[in-house]
C-alpha cells in the first residue's frame, strides 16, 4: 500500500511540474522549434516568395561554401566577439563588484538603476543618435577632441575604429544585464568565507581574486555563454551604426541581406542553419570545458 501510495503521489507531483512548464513549452515549440525545423528544411530548396519552393539539393551549401562574403562576415563576426565579449565579461565584474560594496542600500539600488537603464532603450533609437555622436565631421566626439588640439577620428569608416565604436556602443547599451547577473551572483556568495579569510589576513584583493572569483565561477560561465550566443546574433549594432559596411558586416546582418534584399531565402536558410551549429559547437566546448574551472562546490 505504502508502495502504491507514493508512485500516485509521485505521478501526481510529475504532472503537476508538466502543467507548469507546459506554456512555455508550447511558446518553445511555436516560436523556436518549429521555426528551426522550416529552416532545415528551406536550406535545401530555392525559394524567393514570388514561386513555389524547388528542391536544390545541396546547392545553397555549395554556395556557402564558395561564398566570399559569408568567410568575410563570419570573419567580422569573430571580431566582434573579441572586442565585445571581454568588455561585458570584465568590466560588468568590476562594476558589480564596486555596486556590491556599497554600504548604503538605498545608493545600492540607484547605481542598479542607472547601469540597467540603457537597456530598457530601444537599440535602434539609441544606435542612430550614436551615428550622430560619432561623425567624422559633424560628431560631437570628434569636435572636443578637435578642440583639444586632435584631429577627427574615423570612428565608423576606419577598418578597425568601427569595431571599437560598436564595442562602447555595445558595453553602454548591453552591459546593464551582465553586470545584474554578476550582481545576483555576488548577493548569493556566503559572506562566511570572506570573512574567514579576513581572519586569516588576506587584503581585499587576494578575498576577491582567491574567494569571490572561484565562488563567482559559475555566473562567470553563464555570462560567458550567454555573451558568446549573443555576440555571435549580433545585428542592430552593425546594421545602424555601420550601415551595412562590408567591413563589419556580421553572420547575422549577411543572413539578412540574403533573405530580405537578395530575396533568397533557401540561402539565407542555410547561412542560419551553418550560425547554429557553429553557436552550438562553442557552446558544446564551453561546457566540456567548465568542468575543470567552474566551482558549484561552496554550500
Amino acid at each position: 500500500m505504502a508502495t502504491k501510495h507514493f508512485q500516485k503521489k509521485r505521478f501526481r507531483d510529475n504532472r503537476d511540474g508538466f502543467l507548469f512548464i507546459l506554456p512555455a513549452l508550447i511558446a518553445f515549440i511555436i516560436f523556436l522549434a518549429v521555426p528551426l525545423g522550416m529552416a532545415f528544411g528551406l536550406s535545401f530548396m530555392n525559394y524567393n516568395l514570388v514561386s513555389p519552393p524547388e528542391f536544390a539539393g545541396l546547392n545553397n551549401f555549395r554556395r556557402a561554401a564558395i561564398d566570399p562574403m559569408f568567410v568575410r562576415s563570419l570573419t567580422n563576426t569573430a571580431k566582434f566577439f573579441a572586442f565585445i565579449t571581454p568588455i561585458h565579461c570584465i568590466f560588468a565584474l568590476g562594476l558589480a563588484y564596486l555596486v556590491h560594496s556599497v554600504r548604503y542600500s538605498r545608493l545600492r539600488s540607484m547605481y542598479r538603476g542607472v547601469i540597467f537603464f540603457p537597456t530598457m532603450v530601444t537599440t535602434a533609437s539609441v544606435a542612430i543618435a550614436w551615428t550622430f555622436m560619432f561623425a567624422t565631421d559633424l560628431g560631437f566626439i570628434n569636435f572636443y577632441i578637435r578642440q583639444l588640439g586632435g584631429t577627427n577620428v574615423p570612428w565608423m569608416t576606419d577598418s578597425t575604429m568601427i569595431y571599437v565604436t560598436i564595442a562602447l556602443f555595445s558595453a553602454w547599451k548591453f552591459i546593464g544585464t551582465t553586470f545584474l547577473y554578476y550582481f545576483i551572483g555576488l548577493q548569493n556568495i556566503p559572506i562566511s568565507y570572506q570573512e574567514a579569510a579576513m581572519i586569516d589576513g588576506a587584503n581585499k584583493f587576494q578575498i576577491f581574486f582567491k574567494v569571490t572569483v572561484p565562488m563567482l565561477t559559475p555566473t562567470i560561465f553563464f555570462v560567458f555563454v550567454t555573451n558568446m550566443i549573443g555576440v555571435f546574433q549580433i545585428f542592430e549594432e552593425p546594421f545602424f551604426i555601420a550601415g551595412g559596411n562590408s567591413n563589419a558586416r556580421s553572420l547575422a546582418l549577411h543572413i539578412y541581406e540574403n533573405a530580405f534584399n537578395n530575396i533568397r531565402f533557401g540561402y539565407a536558410a542555410v547561412l542560419s542553419v551553418v550560425m547554429f551549429f557553429i553557436i552550438m559547437a562553442i557552446t558544446g566546448i564551453q561546457f566540456w570545458g567548465q568542468r575543470k574551472w567552474v566551482n558549484y562546490d561552496y554550500e
